[in-house]
């Protein structure tokens, strides 16, 4: 049995306040993993183009005000 597999077994285990707690942490989880990724990615420069075309939208009146 792999280790996902295994990790499926217990989490039919837990009851409905487990599987809540189990559904949070995995969500800070998640969102730390993205930052991160973000971080990474900000600090490479890959977000560059991005940025430059959100200013140039913003500046030629393309953009749209949330």
């Amino acid at each position: 049995m792999s280790r996902v597999e295994q990790l499926e077994q217990r989490i039919t285990e837990l009851n409905a306040t487990e599987l809540k707690e189990l559904r949070q942490w995995f969500d800070r989880y998640e969102a730390e993993l993205w930052d991160r990724e973000i971080e990474k990615d900000s600090k490479s420069g890959k977000l560059r183009r991005l940025v430059d075309q959100a200013v140039s939208d913003d500046q030629t009146g393309h953009s749209t005000e949330l």
